[in-house]
């Protein structure tokens, strides 16, 4: 799930991201309790109905109480279903059609309104632009989709790319030093003889991406992070600019 839905639907709501798993847990719960078997009434021939009369009662009002419980039961599952809807579509990264009628698209621009929640006025698409040899030194790209793009050899030294969609594209040679890149998704794309020297990764998703030759010298992961880029078969060779080798600047085990 991505951290952006979660707080979407979190604020629609007017709740915290952290209530929905208790939310979960409250209509599963419900669900358990509201179909509990309520307590039998034991009749005996030998009683009067006068004696009778609380146990109907009483019944009557459990069954009435069943009822609440299921509506409410129904209501907590459709609220839960609601809030999980969001993260469906944000798992495939459903994005509307490219504008290629844009002349300008396919140009860096930092955000004006601040990288903290990758906040922008708009969708910042970059999607199979031919950025190869750009400068975009410094530049705030962060919540950019920059799936499927040529950025070979592209200088993203101090740059924000905080939470940034790079599906299956070309970062070949590319200069990610200084960079922030965390939470973002950079699977199935092409690292080779990329810096990521003292780089922000925490969070970001590599699989299945080529990271031959790649250099990560002091860069700012978690150990989970670091465990899953060791493990990836590319991850060999040495860094032609650096001098580096690869595994060793990740501090790999084997």
């Amino acid at each position: 799930l991505t951290s952006s839905s979660l707080r979407r639907s979190s604020a629609m709501l007017g709740l915290r991201s952290s209530t929905i798993p208790f939310l979960v847990v409250v209509a599963s719960v419900g669900v358990c309790h509201a179909f509990m078997p309520t307590t039998a009434l034991i009749r005996s021939p030998s009683k009067s109905l006068a004696a009778k009369m609380p146990a109907l009662r009483m019944a009557a009002s459990e069954e009435r109480s069943l009822q609440d419980r299921l509506g409410t039961t129904l209501a907590g599952l459709a609220l839960v279903g609601g809030l999980l809807v969001p993260f469906a579509a944000d798992a495939g990264f459903i994005l509307p059609p490219i504008d290629r009628s844009d002349p300008n698209r396919c140009t860096f621009k930092s955000s004006a309104i601040g990288q903290a929640n990758a906040a922008r006025d708009k969708l910042y698409d970059l999607r199979e632009c031919p950025m190869s040899g750009k400068d975009a030194k410094g530049f705030d790209l962060a919540g950019a989709v920059l799936a499927k793009g040529e950025f070979a050899k592209t200088i993203f030294r101090d740059a924000i790319l905080s939470k940034v969609n790079a599906e299956g594209a070309n970062f070949d040679g590319a200069d990610f030093s200084n960079a922030v890149m965390d939470r973002g998704t950079w699977r199935k794309s092409s690292f080779k003889g990329a810096i990521f020297a003292n780089a922000v990764l925490s969070g970001s998703d590599f699989a299945g991406s080529d990271l031959t030759d790649t250099d990560w010298s002091d860069a700012y992961m978690g150990d989970f992070d670091n465990k899953n880029l060791c493990k990836n078969p590319t991850l060999k060779g040495t860094n032609p600019k650096t001098g580096v080798e690869t595994r060793f600047s990740l501090s790999c085990k084997n």
